[in-house]
């Protein structure tokens, strides 16, 4: 099975386990969304060290190797991402299956099943972007809107739009909700490495917000930062972000 269906099929999977998880009506807040993540981890983990024994391995809910540092290959995977919001029953969260090769996130899917009847974004099937809209819209987080976006936003005339998980903020971007998610309070490379695989395959801008690219795979996976944006909108933002430093 080519990289990239293996990553769509294991994300709609477990996206479909989770559901299963919260359907059964047994956990519920952050019991919920301890017990969404073990399972969801369990399942991916187990299975992509069946069907890719020769990848390394980087998840949000294993102890991390740092042996994963020697392979050119390493699936990075977030098995919950939002799981507040999936613990809140909300439908703003996602699960990531990533590949980086050599650093580069290359290969990827996120599946949103909080979403009527759920849905996979992934590397290998792209859609036209839609139209953008003639106010630029910024995703920021729900709790902790990064200063930088909000004063882009203000300083380009833009709209804000708060939502969940990293992985639902970088595929409203694809979707057409919005044009912009800047956002640099932090995160780790399983928040971004799928997300940004199937942003710039379907020709969005993915970088620091500096500029730089971003690398994955380091000894240490915490990432301060990302701008995933329409290609058109980058330079604006980017010079703006420049401003603030």
């Amino acid at each position: 099975m080519p990289d990239a269906e293996l990553a769509a099929h294991l994300a709609a999977a477990a996206g479909r386990i989770l559901i299963e998880v919260r359907d059964s009506e047994i956990f519920e807040g952050k019991a919920l969304g301890a017990a969404g993540d073990a399972t969801a981890n369990e399942f991916l983990c187990r299975a992509l060290r069946v069907v890719r024994p020769d990848d390394g391995l980087l998840s949000e809910e294993e102890k991390d190797d740092s042996s994963r540092c020697n392979f050119s290959r390493v699936w990075i995977v977030d098995p919950v991402d939002g799981t507040r919001e999936y613990g809140e029953q909300r439908s703003d969260w996602a699960v990531h299956v990533g590949l980086a090769i050599d650093g580069a996130a290359c290969v990827g899917a996120v599946a949103l099943p909080g979403l009527d009847g759920g849905i996979v974004l992934r590397t290998d099937s792209v859609n036209a972007l839609p139209e953008t809209a003639s106010t630029p819209r910024f995703l920021i987080s729900r709790s902790r809107p990064a200063k930088e976006a909000v004063a882009v936003c203000d300083a380009i005339g833009g709209e804000l739009i708060r939502m969940g998980s990293a992985g639902a903020k970088a595929m409203a971007v694809v979707r057409g909700e919005a044009e912009i998610y800047l956002h640099s309070g932090g995160q780790y490379e399983w928040d971004s490495c799928a997300p940004v695989a199937v942003a710039q395959a379907h020709g969005l801008h993915c970088s620091r917000i500096d500029g730089s690219p971003i690398r994955y795979n380091r000894a240490d996976p915490y990432l301060p930062d990302l701008l995933i944006c329409r290609a058109e909108y980058a330079e604006l933002v980017l010079k703006e972000v420049a401003k603030l430093s």
